[in-house]
């Protein structure tokens, strides 16, 4: 049987830093994939920049374009421009997360895609993982990275997952694009949450979501991002139409357990405020990755200690991001008008998401003209 010092479920973001991160320790990984790779994921794919650092690889070959301004709008006025700082990375999900899994491939790490993970069992010392293929795998450490919606969480015992579920449908129409530098938020158009535009080298991603709820479906997300997308020429009815939970992070939790940890959306790392969750589940990946090279050298409380990296090193920043986004949709337009339309906030947001401020940062002033526009209402 097939022994490897790191067995990884799912080639996301998290799966594929995990696994070149291990590789390049020199550790053995294997990394299964249920899906054909590269394969379609319903993203807006906007990346931060940020995470270049945490790679010693370049990621020009797998970035679709760069935008260096931001534009919001109110039920498609009141519109608001702003310069970005540092540009924003725009990807194709299926050539950016198979970039990286072709990174970990290069140094060792062996892939098997098109692979179903069926059940799980710890055995001794070891994990055995069992796939749709027949085929039998040991692993001394396991990484679940398999999404929000894959069964290996329960499977290792986390039934109760802090986690606030929001939906999110999408279209990427392969159209001509203008203006390929603007990335585009509307606020107005669908309550709790934000209609985008995020522009590709090749078209658009047109989609709509709602994270400051439970999941929302149908109509309440098609009608406003159909009616976004007839704004740039795009008719959204005729689309094809991607739809998907989106696990949100809720509260710091419990992420490591037997020889195994979580990490990307099965840990629910997704900020609930912009929604952004290709960072934080490659932070996640990464610092797995580490905890794991830590515990394979002898180290006991290594896997302890990823809980804790992650609740202090992202924790933090997803409690004020959950606190913005609730005083942020208590009064959306209220919000949009002192917050948006306020030049050191728009400046502000585009920094945080590039990895230049933190949230620690920004929040308090945010919080602080919100409630003095609530009170001078």
């Amino acid at each position: 049987m097939p022994r490897y010092d790191c067995i990884i479920v799912g080639a996301g973001p998290a799966g594929a830093s995990a696994a070149y991160h291990l590789s390049q320790r020199g550790h053995s990984v294997l990394l299964l994939e249920k899906a054909a790779l590269p394969r379609y994921k319903p993203c807006g794919g906007g990346v931060s920049p940020e995470i270049r650092q945490w790679f010693d690889f370049d990621f020009e070959p797998v970035i679709s374009q760069k935008v260096t301004r931001t534009r919001y709008t109110w039920k498609l006025e009141e519109a608001i421009e702003a310069d970005l700082e540092t540009p924003i990375w725009m990807v194709r999900r299926n050539e950016f997360d198979h970039y990286i899994v072709q990174q970990a491939q290069a140094k060792g790490a062996v892939l098997r895609d098109r692979t179903k993970a069926t059940c799980i069992q710890f055995e001794g010392d070891r994990w055995q993982v069992f796939t749709s293929e027949g085929d039998t795998f040991e692993g001394t450490y396991l990484i679940a990275a398999d999404g929000g919606r894959g069964p290996m969480a329960k499977w290792l015992g986390f039934e109760e997952r802090k986690t606030s579920v929001a939906g999110a449908i999408e279209i990427e129409p392969k159209v001509a694009v203008e203006d390929g530098h603007i990335v585009h938020f509307e606020f107005g158009l669908l309550k709790n949450g934000y209609v985008w535009n995020f522009p590709k080298r090749d078209g658009y991603s047109i989609g709509s979501g709602a994270f400051c709820t439970n999941q929302r479906k149908g109509r309440d997300l098609v009608e406003p991002m159909v009616e976004y997308a007839a704004a740039f020429g795009v008719d959204g009815a005729a689309e094809q139409k991607h739809g998907h939970p989106v696990c949100l992070w809720d509260g710091d939790q419990v992420l490591h357990t037997q020889n195994a940890l979580l990490a990307g959306e099965a840990a629910c790392v997704v900020d609930p405020f912009t929604a952004e969750g290709i960072r934080p589940s490659i932070f996640t990946g990464v610092k797995a990755a580490a905890t794991i090279s830590r515990a394979l050298n002898g180290e006991s409380e290594a896997l302890a200690d990823y809980t804790k990296i992650i609740a202090t090193e992202l924790g933090s920043e997803m409690r004020l991001a959950s606190r913005l986004a609730k005083a942020f949709y208590m009064a959306p337009h209220l919000s949009y008008k002192t917050i948006l339309n306020y030049p050191f906030a728009t400046r502000a947001m585009g920094r945080v998401f590039t990895g230049d401020l933190k949230y620690a940062d920004v929040v308090q002033k945010a919080l602080k003209r919100i409630s003095g526009g609530l009170l001078t209402r």
